[in-house]
C-alpha cells in the first residue's frame, strides 16, 4: 500500500501530460467532412431553402456543430422536424452532436438546415458553400447543390 501511495504522484503527473483524444484529433488535423450536400428551394417562392447532407466524423472523439453560415444567406440554422399527435412541427436546435466514428444525417422530415433570406434565388444546378463551426472553434465547409423543389 505504501509503495502504491508513493507512485501515485508519478501516475497522476503522467496522466496529466497524456494528450486527450480530442487534442490528438485536433493535432492530427482530424475533422468531420460534409458529403452529399444538396439544397431544396420551397415549391412556392419563399425567402428560404432547406439543406440536407451527411456530416461524417471519422475522428476518435465526438464533435458538436454549434453554428452554420453561408455567403448569400442572411442566416443558416439547424432545425429538426418532429411528428406529435399527427402534426408535423419544426424547431431550431442549438447544436448537432456527432459521435466519434459516426455521422449526422440531415434529411427531409428530420434534422436539416434552414437557409434564410437568400440574397438571390438560386437555380437548380447552382452550388453554395456552407461553413459549420465546431464547439472547439474549428470550422468545416461543404458544397451544396441546388435541386428541384420536388427533390427528396
Amino acid at each position: 500500500m505504501d509503495k502504491m501511495l508513493r507512485s501515485l504522484p508519478l501516475a497522476l503527473a503522467l496522466l496529466a501530460l497524456a494528450p486527450s483524444a480530442a487534442a490528438q484529433d485536433a493535432a492530427a488535423g482530424c475533422l468531420p467532412r460534409v458529403v452529399d450536400g444538396w439544397l431544396r428551394p420551397p415549391p412556392v417562392p419563399m425567402p428560404m431553402l432547406a439543406g440536407f447532407a451527411r456530416i461524417v466524423n471519422p475522428c476518435a472523439t465526438a464533435v458538436q456543430v454549434v453554428a452554420a453560415s453561408g455567403a448569400g444567406f442572411g442566416r443558416v440554422e439547424i432545425h429538426e422536424t418532429t411528428l406529435a399527435d399527427g402534426v408535423s412541427r419544426m424547431r431550431a436546435v442549438p447544436s448537432l452532436a456527432i459521435a466519434a466514428g459516426g455521422e449526422a444525417v440531415l434529411e427531409p422530415g428530420g434534422l436539416h438546415l434552414m437557409l434564410m433570406r437568400p440574397v438571390a434565388t438560386p437555380a437548380a444546378g447552382q452550388r453554395a458553400v456552407l461553413r459549420f463551426v465546431l464547439a472547439d472553434g474549428r470550422t468545416i465547409e461543404g458544397a451544396f447543390e441546388v435541386r428541384s423543389p420536388r427533390a427528396r
